[in-house]
């Protein structure tokens, strides 16, 4: 069967989906509303379903990178210790390292791959699984998801934290940091920015909420926004941060993606823009490159 692609499905369905991936609704919700809007739509509803298959880009075994699990402390957060997946570069190093902080549903197989993604351009990646205190991502997106709402969310934050300067002092690692993330990891980006202040080099988020008010002057770091068109609960939040940031000095660019959701960048559902998602991690790239010299 060919998979559907994101022309072919309805923005009603989209913006289900919207809700039933950030928790407001569950699946069963989200299939019988979509059932709601006609058979079509279930069809749509049900093709929106992650397939990790796809998302795989670069290989577990490349030979351009190593991968490994490893776990760090993490004082004040959800757990003592935190996993995460680190991916190096082949070589002896060391490297420019990125902090890679997953959606709202834990380490899965689509930030790994991300992980991969940044190795093989030549940094340091650390994935950390912020649901390792409850035994990890647990292999599907709906357990996941349910048990990443369980966490206490600012220790959550605390975690990521604690993985962002446990990746700055790593030996292999030239102690310049940058930090992406999409959706919740997006909006733990534009936190980190806020709690490291110059100990960011430089910050990537996709589609992910602003830094509350109060905490933009605290940021040092360049940021480099991403943000799909289709995407108003997010979006309705850059024209006061973007004012923000102007008034603190921060050098930021803002970029919006034509005809893109929310998600565009995983290549794992059909929520993905194959152009856009193309064009963002090549921008991205290039802004880690430049300010992570």
């Amino acid at each position: 069967m060919t998979a559907i692609t994101q022309p072919e499905i309805d923005q009603k369905v989209f913006n289900l989906y919207d809700e039933y991936c950030h928790g407001r609704i569950d699946r069963r919700e989200f299939v019988r509303r979509a059932g709601a809007l006609g058979a079509g739509a279930l069809a749509m509803a049900y093709g929106l379903m992650p397939n990790y298959a796809r998302a795989q880009t670069i290989s577990f075994t490349d030979s351009r990178i190593k991968a490994s699990y490893v776990t760090y402390p993490s004082p004040g957060g959800n757990g003592d210790k935190i996993r995460g997946y680190l991916v190096q570069p082949a070589g002896n190093g060391p490297w420019p390292a990125i902090l890679v902080i997953h959606e709202n549903r834990g380490l899965n197989p689509y930030i790994e791959d991300v992980a991969r993604r940044a190795a093989v351009d030549g940094f340091l990646a650390l994935a950390p699984d912020g649901l390792t205190p409850l035994g990890g991502y647990p292999g599907n997106d709906d357990d996941g998801r349910a048990l990443q709402a369980k966490l206490d969310q600012a220790k959550l934050r605390q975690d990521m934290l604690n993985g962002a300067r446990w990746l700055k002092n790593h030996e292999l690692s030239t102690k310049k940091l940058g930090a992406t993330g999409f959706c919740w990891g997006g909006g733990t980006t534009n936190f980190l920015a806020a709690a490291m202040g110059s100990d960011l080099q430089a910050g990537v988020p996709y589609y992910g909420a602003a830094a509350d008010t109060a905490s933009v002057p605290k940021i040092k770091a360049p940021l480099l926004v991403h943000l799909a068109e289709q995407d108003p609960r997010i979006n309705e939040m850059y024209p006061t941060y973007q004012e923000e940031l102007k008034k603190a000095g921060v050098r930021h660019e803002i970029h919006m993606y034509p005809g893109t959701q929310h998600g565009f960048h995983n290549n794992s559902t059909p929520r993905y823009a194959d152009a856009a998602a193309k064009l963002s991690w090549e921008r991205t790239i290039a802004f880690f490159k430049k300010n992570l010299a």
